[in-house]
C-alpha cells in the first residue's frame, strides 16, 4: 500500500504542498526605464528597487514563481546623448508597484536537495500587473493626471547559486516590456491632452529592474519522477 502511495505521489506531486520544495525570499537591486524622455541604456540602475518572491519548484529544471516588486523610475533628457532630447530638456519621475507570475526555466538541473555547490543560469518569463501614475508635460513641466494600471511581459535572465544548503543566491537582469507608452508622460490617454503627445507614439515603454534574490528554501524531499 505504502509503494502505491508513493506511485501516486510521483504522477501528482499537487497533491500535498510538503511533496515540493518552496522558496521565499528577498530581490534587491536598482530599476531604469527606456522610453521617450531620458536616456536609452537598457540596464542602468538609477533608483532603489526592492520586492519579496515565491518560487514552487516542480522539478530541477522548472519552478513557478510569483513576486512583488516596486521602485520609482526617473527620466531625464539631460542625460541623453541625443541631442535633439538634451535640447527639450523633459524630465519625470514615476512609481511603479509590480505583481508578477510566471515560470523560472534552469539550462541546468538545479537539485535543491542534492547540497553540493550547484551554478545554473536561468530565464523567467510570464505576465505582470502593475501600477502607475498617468503623467502629461505642459509647458515644461511633468504633471500627474491620475494613477492607473497596466500589463507587461517580464524577460529575466540570471545566474543563482546555492550558498548554503537552504540558501540561494542569485543576480538577474530584467526587462519588463508593458503594454502602455504613458509612463513617461508622453502619450497621455486623455482625449483632451492630445496635442501634448510627443516622441514614438509606435513604440510602448520599457521599465528594468536589476540586482540579487536571496532566497530560504523549505519543504520536503520532492519525488522526481525522471530520476
Amino acid at each position: 500500500m505504502k509503494k502505491i502511495f508513493n506511485l501516486l505521489l510521483c504522477f501528482f506531486p499537487f497533491i500535498t504542498l510538503n511533496a515540493q520544495i518552496n522558496e521565499i525570499g528577498v530581490f534587491l537591486g536598482g530599476s531604469n526605464f527606456v522610453g521617450d524622455v531620458g536616456n536609452t541604456s537598457y540596464v542602468s540602475p538609477e533608483k532603489p528597487a526592492f520586492g519579496i518572491l515565491y518560487k514552487w519548484n516542480k522539478s530541477p529544471r522548472h519552478a513557478y514563481r510569483f513576486s512583488y516588486t516596486q521602485s520609482s523610475v526617473i527620466g531625464n533628457d539631460l542625460d541623453s546623448e541625443e541631442t535633439g532630447r538634451s535640447r527639450r530638456g523633459y524630465k519625470f519621475k514615476n512609481n511603479i508597484k509590480e505583481l508578477s507570475a510566471g515560470l523560472e526555466f534552469n539550462f541546468f538541473d538545479f537539485n535543491l536537495h542534492d547540497y553540493h555547490p550547484k551554478l545554473t543560469p536561468y530565464i523567467y518569463s510570464g505576465l505582470s500587473f502593475f501600477s502607475y501614475d498617468e503623467l502629461y508635460i505642459s509647458g515644461g513641466q511633468t504633471r500627474k493626471e491620475k494613477t492607473s494600471t497596466s500589463l507587461a511581459i517580464p524577460i529575466i535572465l540570471g545566474l543563482k547559486s546555492n550558498v548554503t544548503p537552504n540558501l540561494v543566491l542569485g543576480a538577474e537582469v530584467g526587462v519588463r516590456y508593458t503594454f502602455t507608452d504613458n509612463i513617461d508622460g508622453s502619450n497621455p490617454d486623455n482625449g483632451n491632452l492630445a496635442p501634448l503627445r510627443f516622441g514614438n507614439l509606435n513604440n510602448n515603454d520599457w521599465y528594468v529592474f536589476s540586482g540579487i534574490t536571496l532566497t530560504y528554501t523549505f519543504g520536503q524531499k520532492p519525488c522526481y519522477c525522471a530520476e
